[in-house]
């Protein structure tokens, strides 16, 4: 049985900033997550900002590291889509 994994990409980061400083990761690979965790924190110019999860599953990939410039649209981790629980 194999996991369905989805890209996850950062998102826009409005009033025409389109990237961001990665400051810290606040859920680890293989951490669970719901919607609406706090997934990573990221800074602009104007702020500091959560970017929190749109779905549920499991956190199998990092594409960046604390420090490194993320841009809008680019993948930020990968995640393990939640499987239905199988019938006894």
């Amino acid at each position: 049985m194999s996991d369905s994994c989805e890209d996850i990409r950062v998102p826009g980061f409005g009033h025409s900033l389109d990237e961001a400083l990665l400051v810290e990761w606040v859920a680890g690979v293989g951490d669970r997550v719901e919607r609406g965790d706090v997934i990573a924190v990221v800074e602009t110019d104007k702020a500091s900002t959560d970017i929190v999860a749109e779905r549920g599953g499991r956190v199998t990939e990092h594409s960046a590291t604390v420090g490194t410039i993320l841009k809008s649209g680019e993948v930020l981790y990968r995640l393990a889509a939640d499987q239905p629980p199988h019938a006894p």
